[in-house]
């Protein structure tokens, strides 16, 4: 349902990335563009951690990952790791789909990552909190 772009031997440009998302192209676009525009990220499109996440678009500042954002069939998915206490901060304000996954982030030091899937509108407005929680 939600399978990404797994074929390394061909690099997709950021339109075909964003084709890819089908009914999620704009919200897509919209994501990569409002990052480098409000937040100075640099983007490459990647294959960066093996067959299972495929194409994406890492989003860096200087050298410092920010986010990789994977195109997927109808949606993406944002990969983001923050503190414990970013997370905490932001906890109240999100919805309980992006709740859910703050609950079963993926630890590591003082916080943990997610992957997080947007398939909507509300979802991209999570999304966009807890980006901006990591950038600032």
């Amino acid at each position: 349902m939600y399978e990404r772009m797994l074929n390394k031997q061909e690099t997709p440009s950021p339109a075909d990335l964003a084709s890819y998302c089908g009914e999620t192209a704009g919200m897509f676009s919209s994501l990569n563009e409002w990052l480098t525009a409000t937040y100075a990220t640099a983007q490459q499109i990647t294959f960066p951690y093996g067959k299972q996440y495929g194409w994406g678009i890492a989003h860096r500042l200087k050298k410092k990952l920010i986010c990789n954002v994977f195109a997927e069939n109808n949606s993406f998915t944002v990969m983001v790791r923050l503190s414990a206490n970013q997370y905490q901060l932001l906890y109240a304000q999100l919805q309980k789909y992006t709740q859910e996954y703050i609950d079963n982030q993926y630890p590591c030091g003082d916080g943990g990552w997610i992957q997080y899937r947007v398939t909507c509108k509300a979802h991209f407005d999570d999304i966009q909190k807890i980006l901006s929680a990591k950038c600032s």
